[in-house]
């Protein structure tokens, strides 16, 4: 019970990243708001990255992204090695898995892009870090796009057993279009140096970006009930899943219909479908 548990992992980098975010902003008004020369002018809420590239905010800034954001591809990772062992509802095809690993792929690229953007501050090499922003926030949108993908075709064949999966989805859907409505408001207000109110839908995009990383704590919960060997989740061919949609399209022998578990193992070790066949010995 008291044993390492997976989804603590997203919740300590969703957890470092707010606490980065509450330090910088808490130093920054607890000294009396400076003002930065590299702040836009008549701005008086600052971005993210003008309170990083500060003497004492650019450690911080490196520190708790780079920790944070480490850990939160670890999850992802996580996983994707969770399925595999069947600590959670394994995949059904080889197209899921290269989701599975697409969105790996373009977490990593967002992380890079996140340290990079804390090492290059936005006060000495302003169109590096501009540039990095985009890599973030781009690399991290594609990667929720791929889980999604997945995880919407494990809830299609895992519907009537796995609730769990169509929540997660859901709120990572609404994470991205979310973030798709911040960020090109923050993109426009920018550009037409509204550079107050670009601020603050910085901050809301961060925000936003903590709790899709404390989403990641519904995926992992299955987890802690499959520990033990016995308990976990049996491995499930595509053929059978095929089969059993073909018998609830087709109905029974007596022309009725069929509803199957699509394909999952029963307790005795058969498939749903072979469970629904009747016998021959009359």
């Amino acid at each position: 019970m008291f044993g390492f548990s997976y989804w603590f992992i997203p919740l300590f980098a969703g957890s470092v990243w707010l606490g980065t975010l509450l330090a910088m902003i808490g130093r920054w008004v607890a000294i009396g708001s400076p003002h930065y020369p590299w702040m836009n002018e008549g701005s008086n809420i600052p971005y993210i990255s003008t309170i990083g590239a500060s003497n004492w905010g650019y450690p911080l800034f490196i520190a708790g992204s780079a920790t944070s954001v480490v850990t939160f591809v670890l999850a992802f990772i996580s996983e994707r090695w969770l399925r595999h062992r069947g600590r959670l509802a394994q995949n059904y095809s080889v197209a899921e898995k290269v989701l599975s690993g697409f969105a790996i792929l373009f977490a990593c690229i967002g992380a890079a892009g996140l340290i990079l953007l804390t090492i290059f501050d936005t006060a000495r090499y302003p169109r590096v870090h501009d540039s990095m922003l985009v890599v973030f926030i781009a690399g991290f949108w594609i990667s929720a796009i791929f889980i999604c993908a997945e995880y919407q075709r494990l809830g299609v064949k895992y519907r009537h057993n796995h609730s769990i999966l169509a929540i997660s989805f859901w709120i990572k859907l609404f994470f991205i279009l979310l973030e798709l409505f911040l960020v090109i408001a923050f993109g426009i207000l920018g550009h037409y140096k509204v550079y107050n109110v670009a601020a603050c839908f910085e901050w809301s995009i961060s925000v936003v970006y903590i709790f899709y990383i404390w989403s990641f704590i519904i995926d992992f919960l299955p987890a802690t009930r499959t520990r033990n060997q016995q308990d976990r989740f049996p491995p499930v061919k595509k053929s059978h899943d095929e089969m059993a949609e073909d018998t609830e399209a087709g109905g029974n022998m007596f022309g009725g219909p069929v509803y199957s578990s699509g394909g999952h193992a029963s307790a005795n070790g058969h498939t749903a479908t072979e469970a629904a066949t009747p016998s021959r010995n009359f």
